[in-house]
């Protein structure tokens, strides 16, 4: 059973920051993958993304975390330095996990917000072996949690998802921790404030330059957190 300190709590709580900042409009839910493999040479690698739903009264497609700065016509470099510092903050997670925890440490986690529910589900798959590859995992990932349908996939997708359900189940140790978000005045790069899930307010009137001051402020302010170890 994962113990959750205090200090883990706070990580929660700037991912959470970090992920809000990071989504300049309106949504529902948010999923996020993130991984983390440890390396013969004492080096963690891995990957993250995430995709969230716009809010609206239609049903809208996921976005893809790595579309944005095309759709919000921002800074790719910066946009992506915010993914960067989010991914090291799950290594920073990981790494206090590995101080209190005996034993096996998780490999992955996918994070999900729904409303204020913050959810994390832990995974202790042995990565370096599995037997699809990252891209192969991406679309699994996908189908399990994003609701697309096989009908919505590729031919080549469809062909990732069949031979995963009909393939062999092993049985991998997973955790789950779920709690509510309770910090206030989460904001977004454009000005997006919210102190709860019904009071939300945003104006969509900064224009790319105001933004693109704003990210770099933030990359300023968490920049020791990229410097090599």
């Amino acid at each position: 059973m994962l113990k959750h300190t205090s200090k883990i709590k706070e990580i929660y709580e700037d991912i959470q920051r970090k992920i809000f900042y990071m989504i300049p409009e309106k949504w529902d839910k948010l999923y996020l993958y993130a991984s983390v493999i440890d390396s013969p040479l004492n080096q963690e690698t891995g990957e993250l993304f995430f995709y969230y739903i716009p809010k609206g009264i239609l049903k809208k497609n996921p976005v893809n975390v790595y579309e944005i700065p095309t759709k919000f016509n921002l800074d790719e470099n910066d946009y992506l330095k915010l993914v960067e510092l989010l991914y090291q903050k799950i290594k920073v997670l990981r790494q206090e996990f590995k101080k209190i925890q005996i034993g096996p440490i998780w490999s992955n986690l996918t994070i999900s917000i729904e409303g204020i529910k913050f959810k994390v589900e832990y995974s202790y798959e042995d990565l370096p072996n599995n037997k699809f590859t990252s891209y192969e995992r991406h679309i699994i990932w996908r189908y399990k949690y994003l609701g697309i349908s096989i009908q919505q996939c590729t031919k080549k997708e469809r062909e990732i998802i069949n031979r995963y359900l009909s393939g062999e189940r092993l049985l991998i140790r997973k955790e789950t921790y779920e709690s509510g978000i309770y910090i206030k005045n989460i904001k977004n790069m454009i000005d997006f404030e919210t102190e709860n899930e019904s009071t939300q307010n945003v104006e969509y009137v900064a224009s790319k330059e105001e933004t693109n001051r704003k990210v770099n402020q933030i990359l300023l302010s968490d920049e020791e957190i990229l410097k090599p170890k």
